[in-house]
């Protein structure tokens, strides 16, 4: 099965989303409700804030689902670089965060790059393991 990606793209600067890696944080769309509306069809409206506004947000991302490819604006592009330094946060009631590049091998040696914010799952019932799908929200994940 193919994952879907979708892309919004003005002048210089392109938002890429991957729906099925969303996990659903709805920081995008309470930060920048004018570019990201999940009530609007599309949701992503291109011409609702400055380049600038837009990376910030989309980098603000905890799943990675939303990430920002820079045409012409070179300025822009040094902002969306990973910092070599990788930092870890748990999330309340949620995954676990993982701030920087990553290589990830899965327990039968297939390995995957990630960079800038990966979220592994902590409740157990993602149905994309080792990352968040969100459905700790579904199951009612706690903290204990």
């Amino acid at each position: 099965m193919s994952q879907i990606v979708k892309r919004y793209t003005r002048g210089d600067v392109t938002v890429v989303w991957k729906p099925d890696q969303c996990i659903h944080s709805t920081l995008c769309w309470r930060g920048l409700v004018e570019v990201f509306n999940p009530r609007n069809k599309p949701w992503v409206n291109m011409d609702g804030a400055d380049t600038d506004r837009i990376i910030e947000q989309v980098s603000k991302c905890p799943s990675g689902a939303l990430s920002c490819v820079i045409t012409t604006n070179e300025t822009a592009a040094d902002k969306t670089q990973t910092e070599s330094t990788t930092a870890v946060e748990v999330l309340k009631n949620g995954p676990l965060m993982v701030y920087g590049n990553l290589a990830v091998k899965d327990s039968k040696g297939n390995e995957v790059s990630k960079s800038k914010v990966t979220a592994f799952c902590r409740c157990g019932a993602s149905a994309n393991k080792p990352f968040c799908d969100g459905s700790h929200i579904r199951i009612g994940f706690k903290d204990e």
